[in-house]
């Protein structure tokens, strides 16, 4: 092997065994922080249920927003798994007799990237239809403010309360975890597809 080859497929490799640190460290990255921000929102709904007997507090929430909400909390435990599922790639990726395709890692990357789009996509929808719930009770009330606390025993589902917020917060905290995801999947889309040509050739 001339000293030209040797230099090329020590850039080769390389450049390779840079993926594969990319993959590896943006992998953990996502993972712990998905895990952190995810398991907020988890122990507020606990301390909700806890508190109130329920997750949607005294006021009752829409059925489509409960239906969102689990969704969203499902896509947020894939994304966890499969950023984890980025750190097993890495190591394919570093060994030439199990690296995967260009098409492939493109693949793998694409599922989370779609994935956490629809996350942030199912929250954005949760926010604005709790908020716009939320407007319609303090829009419907005397204007002088809405009362911290029920009075009356009727119409217990119309008053608004402390959860009301501490779910506002889950879905803030959510979003945030899954906008993490989009950035650091967005990032390893960006450094496969300059590696492409490597990964091409073995």
């Amino acid at each position: 092997m001339s000293m030209l080859e040797r230099i090329v497929a020590g850039f080769h490799s390389s450049k390779i065994d840079g993926l594969a640190k990319t993959f590896t460290r943006l992998g953990w990255t996502g993972f712990w922080l998905q895990l952190l921000l995810g398991s907020i929102p988890v122990i507020l709904m606990f301390y909700v249920f806890v508190f109130s007997g329920s997750f949607s507090g005294p006021r009752n929430g829409l059925p489509v927003i409960e239906f969102l909400s689990t969704a969203n909390l499902l896509v947020l435990l894939f994304t966890i798994v499969w950023f984890y599922r980025y750190t097993g790639l890495a190591k394919q990726i570093a060994n030439p007799q199990t690296r995967p395709t260009e098409s492939a890692v493109l693949g793998t990357v694409w599922t989370g990237l779609v994935a956490s789009s629809l996350g942030i996509l199912f929250s954005m929808l949760v926010m604005l239809l709790d908020v716009g719930q939320l407007l319609f009770y303090f829009l419907s009330a005397p204007q002088a403010g809405i009362q911290a606390i029920q009075t009356t025993t009727g119409g217990s589902a119309s008053w608004v309360s402390a959860v009301d917020l501490v779910s506002l917060m889950a879905l803030l905290l959510t979003l945030g975890a899954e906008v993490v995801t989009l950035v650091l999947g967005l990032w390893l889309m960006f450094r496969t597809t300059q590696t492409a040509d490597e990964l091409a050739k073995g």
